[in-house]
């Protein structure tokens, strides 16, 4: 299994902004120590948190960027990236620079030991004074930098090991860590993090076949409209990766996939007191919808942020 999902991510121009967007319209936290730009990466990416402690809340919100600029750490990387932008739609409003996940040192070897046997294609970038660790993506090759779904059936997975994010142990505890002392509306964590596909047995015999990842459960969600795979991490509080496979046209899950394709959906964050998070929302200015039951978080209340709010992205709450 996986260590931990590391971002909820949104790839779009202006990442300085985005951040202090969702820091003024949703109260999610900024630091400029958070905030990642190296010369010889050219890429702006703010590692963003809904609860300041990472042992709480371990997944963070990433807004980022890639800046048309020369890229010695990392020359392939442009052309991996356009390849992405073409597979997933230029036009389409929630886009991925790549669904990170984190693996121990030890599995993380193991892991290209395996993808290695199997033949998979996949691409390591070489270490740098900046980054020196290992960073893995999959379905793309060195000589081929063209993104291919064979692999992981579309979900654009970056794997990379957990050591060099410096995560808190309580992080990896049996049970989750509690905020101290939480106020109403405060943020407690990334729960989910929704993705969109057109065949979801397909992805699921990726998963299982190439990476030897199972979902924690697949259930078919009427009131929603859609089948949902939930993928775990060995991280009890990391955001859970939902693979999300619309059964009708005509539900949110439908229409979005029809009206975009395939591709990132929700950021869902559980919240202390969703009633006091809707006033927060109301004193912020931030248009929503309050949704009474919801099947997707079983049956409790759901709040789902107006996206024109939020440059297209979609947030959710629910009750922590």
């Amino acid at each position: 299994m996986f260590d931990l999902l590391m971002s909820a991510d949104m790839m779009l121009e202006d990442p300085d902004a985005m951040a202090q967007l969702l820091h003024e319209k949703l109260g999610i936290h900024k630091h400029e120590n958070w905030r990642q730009a190296f010369d010889n990466h050219p890429y702006i990416a703010h590692f963003l948190r809904v609860h300041k402690s990472l042992a709480v809340s371990p997944t963070r919100i990433e807004p980022q960027w890639h800046l048309d600029a020369p890229n010695p750490g990392d020359p392939m990387f442009h052309d991996f990236l356009e390849s992405l932008k073409d597979y997933q739609g230029h036009h389409r409003p929630m886009m991925t620079h790549a669904v990170v996940i984190t693996l121990s040192q030890d599995k993380f070897s193991n892991f290209i030991d395996k993808l290695m046997r199997r033949e998979l294609p996949f691409r390591m970038a070489q270490r740098t004074p900046e980054m020196p660790f290992d960073r893995l993506w999959l379905g793309t090759t060195p000589e081929n930098p063209t993104y291919s779904p064979s692999v992981d059936g579309g979900l654009c997975i970056e794997v990379m090991g957990t050591e060099p994010l410096q995560m808190p142990e309580a992080v990896f505890a049996p049970e989750p860590t509690l905020p101290r002392d939480p106020k109403p509306a405060d943020m407690v964590r990334v729960t989910a993090r929704g993705f969109l596909v057109r065949n979801l047995e397909d992805v699921l015999w990726r998963l299982s076949t190439n990476l030897d990842w199972e979902p924690l459960s697949v259930e078919q969600l009427n009131e929603e409209g859609y089948r949902r795979a939930r993928m775990p991490f060995r991280a009890v509080a990391s955001a859970n990766l939902d693979i999300i496979q619309p059964t009708r046209w005509d539900c949110d899950a439908g229409l979005y996939l029809n009206n975009w394709g395939p591709g990132l959906y929700y950021i869902r964050v559980s919240v202390n007191d969703l009633k006091a998070k809707a006033a927060d929302l109301d004193a912020r200015g931030v248009t929503y919808t309050w949704v009474e039951s919801c099947e997707a978080v079983g049956g409790g209340s759901l709040i789902r942020v107006d996206p024109a709010q939020l440059r297209g992205q979609l947030f959710e709450f629910e009750e922590a």
